[in-house]
């Protein structure tokens, strides 16, 4: 077991508002797996569908600072070289526009589950 399976464990218990709509609200009701706060090598990824290779992140403003773009390059960086796509959304994105960030996970999904299976 990992070092970071206790904390993705406590992640799952609390996730974010944005966190819980996603997963609650369009990750539940789909035909395959996907994963919530996944260790991943050294990194804890939000969501994370296996089939399509393809890591979900909701990013919070702490992403948007100079600290947090680095952090994000660095993760991004390992999980592409993981032969995986990270698709990252604004938390006011899933408040504003659900419905569309909704549209694109599952196009994503789709086009990617596609080449991997």
């Amino acid at each position: 077991m990992s070092n970071l399976t206790p904390y993705a464990q406590q992640l799952r218990k609390n996730m974010t508002r944005e966190e819980r709509k996603l997963w609650f609200g369009f990750f539940r009701s789909l035909p395959l797996t996907i994963n919530r706060q996944k260790v991943i090598g050294p990194y804890i990824v939000d969501f994370y569908c296996a089939k399509a290779r393809l890591v979900i992140e909701l990013d919070g403003s702490q992403h948007y600072q100079i600290p947090g773009k680095r952090s994000d390059s660095r993760r991004d960086a390992f999980l592409r070289n993981q032969s995986m796509e990270v698709a990252r959304y604004p938390n006011n994105e899933v408040n504003h526009h659900f419905e569309a960030v909704c549209a694109d996970i599952a196009r994503r999904i789709h086009d990617r589950a596609k080449r991997f299976s």
